[in-house]
């Protein structure tokens, strides 16, 4: 039987349910909890979850959890714990923290009475002697002590670089999307490869490649390393495999239709270089050219935008100038659906209609909300009776 992990993959606020669906679509059980989906499974559950999830930012082991109500408490469990499981002698392991709601609400001292438990059950299990410190020179282990209402979680991270760092980004915009959260936006609309895809604010074109990404069905993770790649203990084979599988899931042959657009010559070449890197490029059809200008004769398409903020530009008018062009052009389309990001809350008023639905999203700290405007669905086609 391999050894089977308790496990959780962490979110942004607003987009854990998608975690949850991701998880499950890859076969996965899981429980949604508030910024994290919690399931079980061993090593090759571990890899499959870091390669393919789109919008979770790590995906981490729980290696134990408790109440703590004072500091010695606190130490004596961490003590408890065969640390030795998980950490060579060598092993480099800081500790970060969080409190919340705890009667222990230092997080420099839960961090260090942590640190200096796990120090002494790896000195009694390694037979180091006492003041010679451990000596940190080996992999790389990021533990987390986490407390919440007096109860503590202790992780250790088996990522590294958070999961929007998918390694195609060469180059960003002033304001770029984390590639999780353009992910997430893309997955919260009704679009399907087989329909028209156009962001007409594409900036550094993280949107497009996000969905070329999904159109595709290529493993977000495919274009890097894990922390856990590293650990002793991880079976080097396990990657292997999942990166195998996934490169074999993928339908590099789909003729797409996605396109992105920005005012600014700049940004455009950026986006085309960076679905370079990722071997996108025929997949994106990339153009300089104002909101204003855009027109179709395509049915049934889906815009996904996330302008500039007012925060962003520093002119407000200028950003309702933007969102008042958008509501002229985007609004006869009546069978495209319409997906806008911001934080201006009075978007509504600026495009020129009351938005089908909203969600609110957080976009770093920034509370944002997602405007969508639904189209006309396509006609169904008729079934054909059997002979």
């Amino acid at each position: 039987m391999k050894k089977q992990y308790n496990l959780i993959a962490t979110a942004a606020a607003g987009i854990e349910a998608l975690v949850g669906k991701e998880l499950r679509e890859l076969g996965i059980d899981c429980q949604v909890e508030n910024g994290r989906a919690r399931f079980k499974g061993d090593l090759e559950t571990i890899a499959t979850a870091n390669l393919w999830l789109r919008t979770a930012d790590r995906v981490k082991i729980i290696v134990d959890e408790f109440d703590a109500f004072t500091f010695d408490e606190l130490f004596e469990k961490v003590k408890a714990i065969p640390w030795e499981d998980y950490l060579p002698m060598d092993a480099e392991f800081p500790v970060a923290g969080r409190s919340i709601k705890s009667k222990l609400y230092s997080v420099p001292d839960c961090q260090s009475i942590t640190k200096k438990a796990i120090v002494e059950r790896l000195r009694e299990v390694y037979h180091r002697p006492a003041r010679v410190p451990l000596p940190e020179t080996g992999a790389f282990f990021q533990l987390e002590v986490a407390l919440l209402k007096d109860h503590v979680v202790l992780t250790l991270d088996t990522t590294g670089p958070s999961l929007f760092k998918r390694g195609y980004r060469l180059e960003k915009g002033g304001a770029p999307l984390k590639e999780n959260m353009a992910a997430a936006l893309v997955m919260l609309t009704n679009w399907r490869k087989e329909r028209p895809f156009y962001d007409p604010v594409c900036g550094s074109g993280t949107l497009c490649i996000e969905a070329a990404l999904i159109g595709h069905n290529i493993a977000p993770g495919f274009n890097r390393e894990f922390a856990c790649e590293a650990w002793d203990w991880f079976d080097p084979a396990v990657f292997e495999k999942v990166r195998a599988a996934a490169d074999e899931a993928a339908d590099y042959d789909i003729q797409l239709d996605i396109a992105g657009s920005d005012i600014n010559g700049r940004m455009i070449e950026i986006a085309r270089a960076n679905a370079e890197e990722i071997g996108l490029g025929d997949s994106i059809d990339f153009k300089q050219r104002a909101v204003k200008d855009f027109k179709t004769e395509k049915d049934y398409g889906v815009i996904v935008a996330n302008p500039p903020y007012g925060e962003r530009l520093g002119d407000e008018e200028q950003v309702r100038e933007l969102y008042r062009e958008m509501g002229e052009v985007f609004r006869p389309l009546k069978t495209w659906s319409k997906y806008i990001l911001t934080s201006d809350l009075t978007f509504e008023e600026s495009y020129g209609a009351k938005a089908t639905k909203k969600r609110k999203l957080y976009n770093g700290a920034m509370r944002t909300d997602l405007f969508q405007y639904w189209g006309e669905r396509p006609p169904r086609k008729p079934k054909i009776d059997a002979e």
